[in-house]
């Protein structure tokens, strides 16, 4: 027993005959918030997907110590929540629609209590509780994917590039709200191109490039390395 809620070893992904991922290895503790960072087609999105089971992989992908089950909807049935790059909500349905749309599998009292839960957090799509999905900001429709996933319990949130599209000070709201979902006892598995804004909230991370690990250690490690500064953070960070 690893102690590990996830463990990803020796993960390869093709589409046809191009192999897009080469060996990827990586591990998280429960309760921690682990980043995947690196350039546009480095695997990133694949990797969650690979997760996720979306798409099929090769190698051996174990949740809390045993094997993930094979389904997507039974790895959902266990836990695993994706939140996809493009939010993928129902523009046309109501906030409180999409909401209840996440807790499918669980009752009715269940449901009603957690999206009570999630209101709290997210008064502001309390307020647009009856709007339709499709007249929301940037910044409200990612709140709402997010209150979407919550409302099926996850143990495991895998979050694709949350701050895609949104203007700095939305980004740094969003993400904070990840980092405070912790305090729920939910994993995170973050992956973003801002890698400074992702190393700032993760305790752990890994720079993917060309579909293999580069570099990977505690978050803050990263976040000062001379290298990685220069190459994804920025010159002067």
């Amino acid at each position: 027993m690893s102690g590990n809620l996830l463990e990803l070893s020796d993960i390869h992904v093709s589409y046809g005959r191009a192999e897009v991922l080469h060996g990827i290895s990586l591990a998280m503790r429960p309760g921690s918030i682990v980043t995947v960072i690196g350039a546009n087609g480095a695997g990133k999105t694949t990797l969650l997907n690979a997760v996720m089971g979306i798409v099929p992989a090769k190698g051996t992908i174990l949740y809390n110590s045993a094997p993930v089950p094979h389904s997507v909807e039974a790895r959902v049935a266990e836990g695993l929540c994706l939140v996809p790059e493009k939010r993928e909500l129902f523009s046309t349905m109501s906030v409180e629609d999409n909401i209840e749309l996440g807790g499918f599998l669980r009752n009715a009292s269940e449901r009603a209590e957690t999206r009570e839960e999630l209101y709290a957090r997210f008064p502001r799509l309390a307020e647009r509780r009856k709007q339709l999905a499709g007249t929301l900001s940037g910044g409200e429709r990612q709140m709402l994917a997010l209150a979407r996933a919550l409302m099926s319990r996850p143990r495991l949130l895998l979050l694709d590039e949350p701050s895609l599209g949104l203007a700095p000070k939305i980004v740094a709201d969003i993400l904070n709200i990840v980092s405070e979902l912790r305090t729920t006892g939910v994993s995170i598995l973050l992956v973003e191109q801002n890698a400074r804004a992702a190393l700032e909230i993760a305790d752990e991370g890994y720079l993917v490039e060309l579909g293999e690990v580069k570099r990977s250690g505690p978050a803050a490690e990263l976040a000062v390395d001379p290298a990685l500064m220069e190459s994804y953070l920025g010159s002067h960070a």
